[in-house]
């Protein structure tokens, strides 16, 4: 069997042991679109699908997982297997006394992340990538961020402090002399920092160009033409689908956070009070809102004309027109497990409609320690559709990521389109597929894979 990896570039968040994310972008959604519409952060059933050339049944090239070392590049033996590895941006990042792009001058997170691609995808045969874009907060130790941070005909394409303090954030970096200040909104949220923060800078500071470092916030509804661009159109063609993104060995993307509706909580913004700071009032706050949402429309188009893709176009459980999640939860649990696979096995279910993310269970959120390997492999071929990947989600930084080998195997492809229940209530559930026969007793928990001859 061919092998095919994928990696995507990614921004990783914190979940609690249970699996509760802490940070906002996950305990928060984005805002509802307006209704009967498919506009972004919806992904209306039947709409949104990988380009048909990167269809595949093959269980290894189904799969994905989140790996991190932010005290050096993760060693490409490590993620051998996986169809799909998506790093942290915080992998190389220079935790400690280790290297890392923090303690570079001026920083290069992007092209250290973009190496570590390089690195991983060329171990495995048949390699693609997907790679990390924030959508809403602009990070300075991204290349490409800080050419612009740097340069005040951009100015309309950021956000501000508000005019008069007191700030929560400081605006300022005093390690220098004088001090690196702007008057762009920044907060300290995952910011490397001397002699210590997230991730440890060398002296004399954290070098992230003449702005201090920190999270900035994009100005999706600026109307301003810089260098004969909109910022959509750099947003699109000069961030995103950029010369990496646009490379051969890139097939899609992770596009991180969201803007929320007025008045709500922001995404990963817990060392912020962004409205405090900016004094955004709600009529401008919609404004931005709304420009977002259709510079995100217009992205995703853009990408899946490009015939790439994104996490967030996933489905990895609840809502039919839902982003996809970065912390997800297997769709089928054993407590729920006839009611959840009565609603999966059907052809209007999300695992048909939808690029389906099915997420692994795991015993303290170590990925080494599979509480369910066998149910959850069999649920997935049970319920999965063309586009599907089975794996992990965001679960921390060093962390080990054995290849299951029971994932090398192939179970050829579904002669049954959907499954089904053998008789009513019966709470078994079986699926025929070329190869393998493949059921669930969910009065037991039991999975069952028979080999056909």
């Amino acid at each position: 069997m061919r092998s095919f990896l994928a990696v995507l570039v990614t921004f990783g968040v914190i979940c609690t042991s249970n699996g509760t994310p802490t940070n906002l972008d996950d305990v928060l959604a984005p805002p509802a679109p307006p209704p009967g519409t498919c506009s972004y952060p919806a992904n209306c059933p039947n709409k949104v699908f990988p380009r048909a050339d990167k269809q595949t049944w093959m269980m290894n090239a189904s799969t994905i997982i989140m790996p991190c070392n932010n005290t050096g590049f993760t060693d490409p033996k490590t993620t051998l297997g996986w169809g799909i590895v998506d790093f942290d941006w915080s992998n190389s990042k220079g935790t400690g006394t280790a290297p890392g792009w923090a303690k570079h001058s001026p920083m290069d997170d992007e092209e250290m992340l973009f190496q570590q691609v390089q690195m991983t995808t060329a171990a495995t045969s048949g390699t693609t990538v997907w790679v990390y874009r924030c959508s809403v907060y602009a990070y300075p130790w991204y290349t490409s961020v800080r050419t612009i941070l740097d340069d005040p005909a951009y100015a309309p394409w950021f956000i501000d402090f508000k005019p008069d303090g007191p700030w929560h954030s400081p605006k300022c970096d005093n390690n220098f002399n004088p001090p690196k200040c702007s008057d762009h909104y920044h907060m300290q949220e995952q910011t490397p920092g001397f002699p210590h923060g997230d991730g440890d800078c060398a002296a004399p500071g954290c070098d992230c160009g003449t702005a201090p470092c920190g999270f900035y916030l994009w100005n999706h509804s600026s109307t301003a033409v810089v260098n004969g661009q909109t910022f959509q159109e750099w947003f699109i063609h000069s961030y995103m689908l950029n010369k990496v993104g646009q490379s051969n060995l890139v097939s899609g993307f992770f596009w991180d956070d969201f803007w929320p509706a007025p008045g709500s909580g922001f995404p990963d913004a817990s060392a912020g009070k962004i409205p405090e700071d900016t004094g955004l009032q709600m009529d401008e706050w919609a404004r931005i809102t709304d420009a977002y949402h259709a510079n995100m429309d217009a992205l995703r188009n853009a990408t899946l004309t490009a015939g790439k893709f994104a996490w967030q176009l996933m489905w990895t459980g609840g809502s039919e027109t839902g982003v996809g999640g970065t912390c997800p939860h297997a769709p089928v649990s054993q407590s729920s497990c006839a009611s959840e696979l009565r609603s999966l096995c059907n052809e209007t279910a999300p695992p048909q409609t939808r690029a389906m993310m099915y997420s692994l269970n795991t015993v303290n959120r170590d990925p080494s320690q599979l509480s369910s390997l066998q149910q959850d492999l069999a649920n997935f071929l049970l319920i999965r559709g063309p586009f599907a990947w089975l794996g992990h989600g965001w679960l921390g930084c060093s962390k080990n990521y054995p290849f299951p080998k029971e994932f090398n195997l192939d179970y050829g492809e579904p002669v049954d389109k959907i499954c089904k229940e053998t008789a009513p209530n019966s709470g078994v559930f079986t699926r025929e597929w070329t190869k393998a026969d493949v059921s669930m007793d969910c009065n037991t928990w039991t999975p069952t894979i028979t080999w056909k001859k």
